[in-house]
């Protein structure tokens, strides 16, 4: 049981009891102030505030509470909401002894506990509350260090009159924290999909008008050769070379049929800027173009400062599980291993086409050798030659 106690330069032989228990509990306002401020510089409480490095130390974000969707994550915080206020509204965010005395007046005593609970709460909870409004995806091992050391610079304040931040309300906190958290990076992410998803509607369309185009430019042509050929044919002639054509003709609507009622058919390619990420990284990609060499023009855009080369467009029946296959076989070796939906690896050219040879066979072609030549038509006239070894 705590001894009864009251701060003797606030005893009421130096002031009146109100003007000394104001006086009390301005002093230790200013001095809570003042300690947080300086808590993460404290002895022993040092935290570390470079998002960058801390993000280094902890790697790929996990969740601390796995859940389906960004909406779940909401109303798990709303639930952390609601139990935050009903423990406040308790009196059980704050640990506090009632035998406190003040001016030799128990009553006063608890009085001046439940003032100096009331600012201990509101600094703690302003720490919480700007962790949490500053949080963003990724830092928040740094919000909670920074709220761990606030609750101990509040706790050491607290300690003349046993006082501190109760173990639940600070693991409610702390939850809560971690929830925002999780709930950014999962929006963040249903965004990327959403935007993804439309990508590839998009491409879809455009594949579907492009086969339709294509089916309509072949019927037309076929439909020349057959009006070519049976005129021959009525003056009792032939004509080999459009009859070639026209088997060629039928070939291409068979083709141009199975492409667009076989939506997993499509051109894997393997494609690298050397001048923009380096040495032996690539792009593995699928795309379902009738020309897929637009869908790298594409991604030579704006966006890459030189084009990419094309080691290999390989057309598959079932290119979207050939894509699927040789991402896993490479995701070790993935530059962003935040995101697993990126397509860029460590690997050299030779190495793609080893695994494509042992998945699909023989390629008909395939170049190993990126040319690179705008980034080599570039390099020596940079102002200032970047570390990047010597061009072979």
């Amino acid at each position: 049981m705590p001894e009864t106690k009251a701060p003797p330069e606030h005893s009421a032989a130096t002031a009146p009891p109100d003007e000394a228990r104001l006086s009390f509990l301005e002093a230790e306002n200013a001095s809570l102030r003042h300690q947080l401020s300086e808590a993460n510089a404290a002895s022993g409480q040092y935290v570390e505030l470079d998002d960058g490095k801390v993000l280094q130390e902890v790697g790929i974000y996990r969740y601390h509470h796995p859940l389906e969707n960004a909406t779940a994550f909401r109303d798990r915080l709303e639930k952390i909401e609601s139990q935050v206020a009903e423990l406040v509204k308790a009196s059980r965010a704050i640990v506090k002894s009632n035998l406190f005395t003040f001016d030799n007046s128990l009553a006063k005593g608890r009085r001046m506990s439940d003032d100096l609970a009331k600012l201990m709460l509101r600094a703690y909870n302003a720490e919480a509350d700007n962790s949490i409004r500053s949080l963003r995806v990724g830092n928040v091992a740094t919000a909670k260090r920074r709220l761990e050391a606030s609750r101990a610079a509040i706790a050491k304040l607290g300690s003349l009159m046993e006082m501190h931040i109760s173990d639940e309300f600070h693991q409610l906190r702390l939850q809560e924290i971690e929830l925002t958290a999780d709930w950014l990076m999962k929006k963040q992410e249903e965004k990327e999909a959403e935007r993804e998803e439309r990508a590839r509607l998009r491409e879809e369309k455009r594949v579907e008008r492009e086969l339709a185009e294509d089916r309509a430019r072949l019927d037309k042509e076929r439909s020349h050769i057959l009006n070519a050929l049976e005129a021959i044919r009525a003056s009792g002639k032939a004509d080999s070379d459009l009859e070639l054509r026209l088997v060629a003709i039928d070939e291409a609507i068979t083709q141009n049929d199975f492409r667009t009622a076989n939506i997993r058919a499509g051109y894997i390619y393997v494609i690298s800027n050397r001048g923009a990420f380096g040495e032996d990284v690539v792009k593995i990609g699928l795309t379902r173009r009738l020309e897929p060499a637009e869908r790298v023009s594409e991604l030579s855009g704006a966006a890459v400062p030189f084009r990419f080369d094309i080691h290999t467009l390989f057309f598959s029946e079932d290119a979207v599980t050939l894509e699927n296959e040789l991402h896993k076989h490479f995701a070790a070796r993935a530059l962003n291993r935040a995101n697993s939906r990126k397509e860029f690896f460590f690997a050299s050219p030779a190495e793609v086409r080893e695994v494509l040879t042992e998945k699909v066979g023989n390629l008909l072609e395939f170049r190993e050798h990126a040319e690179s030549t705008e980034y080599l038509q570039s390099f020596n006239l940079w102002p200032e030659r970047p570390s990047r070894g010597e061009i072979a």
